[in-house]
């Protein structure tokens, strides 16, 4: 077995390339106004304050769940890795105002396939923050993530992070 400095060299290891589903301002996780999401309670990952109100699916996959009230939705990728995707903090308390859900539980979904609307607008005349959590909520799946050190993304056109996910015979 070869060896790098991460450890293994995980050559022939599924690699899951995680494209920004939102346009706008990387946020690190730790800064997210939610000790849920800032502490890591529900997994890793990153951030984006969008800069527009769409969100596109970031890989190939399945739509695994979509909340009642549309604020967010779990998107899984062909590998089996989870995405959960939640649009601003709070904003469950919304009750499904200012979000049009396009997509339906169990649906496949292309890379760049629009997802969800919502209105930022209407999100901030609210008092909600608009910082919206992408986060692995099954870390056990993964050996190491790669954040890709953008600052701005775009939709669909930028990779945001890179997962590299444990063999099968790891993930016991």
């Amino acid at each position: 077995m070869l060896f790098s400095i991460f450890g293994r060299n995980k050559l022939g290891d599924p690699v899951v390339k995680i494209m920004a589903p939102m346009s706008g301002k990387v946020v690190d996780l730790e800064e997210v106004p939610d000790k849920v999401f800032s502490a890591k309670m529900v997994g890793d990952g990153i951030a984006i304050e969008p800069s527009e109100g769409l969100v596109v699916s970031p890989f190939d996959g399945l739509v695994k769940q979509v909340f009642p009230t549309g604020h967010a939705l779990v998107v899984e990728s062909k590998e089996g890795l989870p995405l959960l995707i939640h649009i601003g903090i709070e904003t469950v308390n919304l009750k499904g105002e200012g979000f049009k859900v396009l997509v339906s539980e169990g649906q496949a979904v292309k890379e760049g396939t629009p997802l969800v609307e919502f209105e930022i607008g209407l999100m901030k005349d609210k008092g909600f923050p608009i910082v919206s959590p992408l986060v692995i909520p099954e870390m056990d799946l993964v050996d190491k993530i790669k954040l890709s050190g953008l600052k701005e993304v775009k939709k669909g056109q930028d990779v945001l992070i890179e997962v590299f996910l444990k063999r099968k015979d790891e993930n016991k």
